[in-house]
């Protein structure tokens, strides 16, 4: 049964929504928008029936959506729209609509022209009530095989969150709510169609799925309707759209009714016809069809129902002088339609003028359509007709010449404009682009290398990065020398680190590396020594981004051992870079950074800064690190983000430079990157890679409603990204167990433990990138709540010896100040040992001036502490340490209140225990 339609939601609701969104109770809510709790109730439960989800969290969910047009409760993204009535099939859309309702696939079937596209789009309409969830029309026409899940995102407003796969962030939007997805014209993709549906129907089984194709897709459950010709509405159509064209137009029916039966009821072959009928008149129009209806010739082979149609489209073919016919064969190898620079491409010998003139004939006879800002395009069984015709004069090879020669110069000068307004353009023609080098050959040719390293380097920056490596594989292909494709493999690689697949990324070099080796023995890469250089980049990304730790790196730097002699500059300094990531040490760091900055290569010094960052880490030396991270910073100014080898350097920048402002304690600074990241970052944003930046300073911060905020959406996004094991991102969750245990939630132990499935351990303290940030967690909590019956142990392992030393500080201090409090033996040694750190981090040095006042009972020093907090904006910590000072106990008790905590230790304590 299909359902009422809903409301829309009101300001009020939107206000309500939002609150939900942000994880806020009723009370909450309604205190914020200054209404009872009742009312707010009143709107939740109105927004649930009104979004069809069963409960907040689903809500939520789906609010993270309303961006997305298609996400509007009952709005079906980009159904065609018609500016004619519709006509008939009152049987087909009841069956359709009350198939839909059982969440079947339901399949409109029958051959072209017959009006699937029309019918598909007027039942989605109708049905768009019953799927809150909103949904899209796609249009498969245009599409080649293996993007057809790309134009299923696109038309959902989706854009890629590497890691997760594109189908993953497809099937989310869908399982947000009861979802309609229409697919129209899908009998070149059947297979991908049938694959991609049955995923949507396993993960999104409330999804209505809609397919329209001139052949029966064959899915498992599916409600094939077939869509038959016109019968006695045939006539009602034939007239209707006649006297669109002359309002005067009149014949008698029994004219109309043979002109229509002889048509077969067809209705684009009827519209077709009508749009003649003005000039011709009704008895021309029958004798012009006498020898029109029959078998067209070279139609061998095609389904026979097809060939009724092709009589139709045959006849208005004859009517074209040979210009016109000259012009439309050949546009049938543009899918996606085509504007006067691409028409005239096929037509070299002909001027533009004449070009658009044709163009305007064919539209005129309703050949051709407008789709508007210049761009025309043909009724796809139009095309395939013409494509039929071009095969039999053997013009075809020649037009796919004509079209290649376009492509490649269309995105070569696409290329030329990354700079500035280029995506519109671009998106216009992706889908002829990609089209055109699906048909090139995997061979040597200039002219198809050309196109497909445009084209990687083209949906690279459009952030289709999966897509932008295959597009450089297919250049390295259709590359004429070694040396090319060595470049297209380096791209590649690049592309790979750029969102963070390391071991492609190393498979990658090391087959650039073999092409490196036959340019060299070619004699086309000069005195470079790029097979050393990719060599070594290889090595740096077997360690740097964990591309490969087995015997393949142990070779590659048995190999390096042989090349380092005779580089040049810039391959010495990779080699420096490599071996001081295979080794370690401040020294070796230092002299790569040194070698770097000789060879004059920014991206090259930018690598070779982050393994001096990793030295000067281990060494304990986290102001160096501060320096190093901001100088790479001023560094990715300057760099074209569009880049693989650029955007590379940026993400891992951005990365590294968050994470050494929160090493030095400096909050603000960290948040200040982790923002700038949100707003730059070249492969997009993802909850997932981009929310540890921010969550790990808020938590220090004690701006825990924030936390708590988005801390659900980075779990699951890591959950949806297949749960790998991520060492470096379990700090952050662990900054959420802190800001629970701080907070007094109740969740600290759910949190931690999170923490401790992320890195896949049982224990913190075997990994190393964990252990340090754990203890800090531990301690520090464990002080707040006065459970000093574990102080022993918990400030021994804040003062284990930790490999990795990112949080050292921030363990040190927590620890030395839980020793103080809790009475140990050694409190005062343990403080002593941990006044170093004051100078390379500024929240243990606030933390350190606390302890000394608690230690000595200086309250002048807890006054400087305060302001020390203050300075950092450590907002809970600032509270806690002005509750020790005497009359102020009131000021942090309100301060705490103000960020979402107990007033006292004590109710923490009791909360806690509840």
């Amino acid at each position: 049964m299909v359902r009422s339609e809903p409301r829309e939601v009101s300001p009020r609701e939107a206000e309500v929504l939002a609150g939900v969104a942000e994880q806020l109770t009723n009370a909450q809510i309604a205190r914020r928008l200054q209404v009872s709790v009742r009312t707010v109730e009143s709107h939740v439960s109105s927004l649930l029936r009104k979004y069809g989800v069963a409960d907040r969290a689903a809500l939520a969910a789906m609010n993270r959506h309303r961006s997305s047009p298609s996400a509007r409760p009952g709005h079906i993204e980009a159904i065609p729209v018609s500016h004619t009535s519709f006509i008939g099939r009152r049987h087909e859309r009841q069956e359709a609509l009350a198939a839909l309702a059982q969440s079947a696939p339901v399949c409109l079937v029958g051959p072209g022209g017959v009006g699937k596209t029309r019918l598909g789009a007027v039942v989605a309409q109708t049905a768009s009530t019953s799927f809150p969830a909103g949904g899209a029309f796609v249009d498969l026409a245009p599409i080649g095989e293996g993007f057809v899940l790309r134009a299923v995102a696109d038309a959902l407003g989706l854009a890629e969150r590497p890691p997760q796969p594109l189908e993953q962030v497809v099937t989310e939007r869908l399982a947000l709510g009861r979802s309609l997805l229409v697919l129209d014209n899908c009998e070149h993709l059947l297979d991908e169609v049938g694959d991609l549906v049955e995923s949507m129907r396993s993960a999104c089984p409330q999804a209505g799925i809609l397919i329209a194709s001139r052949e029966r897709p064959g899915l498992a459950g599916e409600r094939v309707i077939t869509v038959p010709p016109l019968a006695e509405e045939a006539e009602q159509l034939f007239l209707e759209r006649a006297r669109a064209i002359d309002p005067a137009f009149d014949a008698e029916p029994a004219a109309i009714a043979e002109v229509c039966a002889r048509l077969d009821g067809l209705p684009l072959a009827i519209e077709l016809a009508a749009s003649r009928v003005a000039a011709l008149g009704i008895d021309a129009l029958r004798v012009g069809l006498q020898d029109r209806l029959r078998l067209l010739s070279g139609a061998r082979g095609r389904p026979s129902r097809h060939r009724s149609l092709g009589a139709v489209i045959g006849w208005s073919y004859d009517l074209l002088d040979e210009e016109e016919r000259a012009l439309l064969r050949r546009l049938a190898v543009f899918a996606g339609g085509f504007d006067l620079a691409a028409a005239t491409a096929l037509m070299p010998d002909a001027p533009p003028s004449a070009v658009a003139d044709v163009i305007g004939r064919l539209v005129d006879k309703s050949l051709a359509g407008v789709v508007g800002g210049g761009r025309w395009r043909l009724l796809e069984t139009i095309r395939a007709f013409a494509a039929d015709r071009l095969a039999d004069g053997g013009e075809t090879e020649e037009s796919l010449r004509l079209r290649l020669r376009w492509a490649a110069g269309t995105a070569a000068a696409l290329e030329s404009r990354l700079d500035g307004a280029w995506q519109p353009q671009f998106d216009l023609v992706a889908d002829d682009l990609r089209a055109t080098l699906a048909d090139t050959p995997a061979v040597p040719d200039p002219r198809a290398h050309g196109l497909a390293r445009s084209l990687a380097h083209l949906t690279f920056a459009r952030r289709f990065h999966r897509e932008a490596i295959g597009h450089y594989l297919a250049a390295a292909d259709r590359a004429c020398e070694a040396a090319a494709g060595h470049q297209d493999l380096l791209r590649a690689a690049d592309t790979a680190v750029a969102i963070a697949d390391g071991p492609l990324a190393f498979r990658l070099l090391m087959r650039a590396a073999e092409q490196a080796g036959q340019a060299e023995q070619a004699g086309q890469a000069g005195q470079a020594g790029p097979r050393a250089a990719t060599l070594a980049s290889a090595l740096v990304v077997a360690h740097r981004y964990k591309g490969d730790s087995g015997p393949a790196s142990e070779r590659l730097s048995a190999l390096l051992d042989q090349e380092a002699a005779a580089a040049e500059p810039r391959t010495a300094a990779l080699l420096t870079i490599a071996r001081a990531w295979e080794h370690g040490g401040l020294e070796l760091a230092r002299s790569a950074a040194a070698s770097a900055r000789e060879c004059g290569d920014p991206i090259v010094l930018l690598g070779a800064l982050d393994v001096l960052t990793r030295a000067n880490a281990r060494a304990g030396r986290m102001r160096a690190v501060q320096r190093i991270c901001q100088e790479r910073l001023t560094l990715i100014e300057h760099l074209p983000a569009h880049e693989p080898s650029a955007a590379a350097e940026i993400v891992d920048t951005f990365h590294s430079a968050a994470r050494a402002e929160l090493c030095v304690g400096d909050l603000p600074a960290a948040l200040a990157v982790a923002r700038r990241a949100h707003r730059e970052d070249p492969i997009g944003e993802h909850p997932y890679l981009s929310l540890p930046k921010t969550i790990r300073p808020l938590a220090l911060s004690g701006r825990f409603p924030e936390v708590f905020r988005q801390a659900p959406a980075m779990w699951e996004a890591w959950h949806q990204a297949g749960s790998p094991r991520s060492s470096w991102m379990s700090t952050a969750v662990s900054a959420v167990a802190l800001a629970h245990g701080l907070a007094g939630s109740g969740e600290f132990g759910l949190w931690r433990s999170r923490a401790l499935e992320m890195a896949r351990t049982d224990d913190a303290a075997s990994t190393p990138v964990l252990a340090a940030f754990a203890a800090f967690v531990d301690a520090r909590v464990a002080l707040h709540t006065r459970a000093y019956d574990q102080a022993a142990a918990l400030v021994e392992r804040a003062f284990a010896p930790f490999s990795i030393r990112w949080y050292e500080a921030y363990a040190r201090a927590a620890g030395a100040e839980l020793a103080v409090v809790a009475g140990l033996p050694d409190a005062a040694d343990r403080f002593a040992a941990c006044l170093p750190y004051a100078e390379q981090n500024a929240w243990a040095a606030a933390g350190l001036a606390r302890t000394r006042a608690i230690l000595h009972g200086d309250p002048d020093t807890l006054a400087e502490a305060v302001e020390r907090w203050t300075s950092i904006d450590a907002r809970f910590e600032r509270a806690c340490t002005l509750r020790l000072l005497p009359g102020r106990e009131q000021e942090a008790i309100e301060e705490l209140r103000a960020i979402g905590c107990h007033s006292s230790t004590e109710d923490q304590r009791e909360h806690e225990s509840g």
